[in-house]
């Protein structure tokens, strides 16, 4: 009687296992089943050609009357400049980034409208900084903050010591 049931668990055992495989040919049925839709969806989306778009550079605005920028919050940060020509005593800044491939990909927007766009490392927090623009004075430095602010709300001044 034993023998008997050591069999059947043997058997049943076997049964069990071979039906938990799963056939080659399921594989390729789902595989065929994955390229047609591929080949249904590239028929009915072509790929469209990209054309070239004209860039305007970018001018600064020059203000009628003078600006009071004594009240103007301006933060003091050591960078290190890691792409770009330069820091002068005030920057403005248009985002930061904790990944450096962000950074590159927002300096780039920023060369392709006009700006000559630079990244420093903030080594105290780890953070990418982009620049927009460096000035050498603290008026200019504002009024170009404000012009980016209309697509970079959040764009702040940064002092360098030199």
């Amino acid at each position: 009687m034993k023998k008997l049931f050591v069999w059947g668990a043997a058997l049943c055992m076997v049964f069990v296992m071979g039906s938990c495989k799963s056939k080659e040919s399921a594989y390729k049925k789902a595989y065929e089943q994955a390229k047609m839709r591929e080949t249904v969806q590239a028929t009915e989306n072509p790929v469209q050609q990209n054309t070239p778009v004209e860039v305007t550079p970018v001018t600064p605005v020059t203000p009628t009357q003078p600006v009071d920028v004594s009240n103007v919050p301006v933060r003091t940060e050591n960078v290190t400049v890691v792409s770009g020509n330069g820091l002068k005593k005030y920057s403005v800044v248009c985002g930061s980034f904790g990944v450096k491939a962000n950074a590159e990909r927002l300096q780039q927007q920023l060369g392709t409208a006009g700006y000559a766009a630079q990244i420093a490392f903030n080594a105290g927090n780890n953070m990418y900084r982009v620049i927009a623009t460096t000035f050498d004075d603290k008026e200019s430095a504002v009024q170009s903050r404000d012009g980016l602010r209309a697509k970079y709300a959040d764009a702040w001044l940064l002092y360098t010591q030199k």
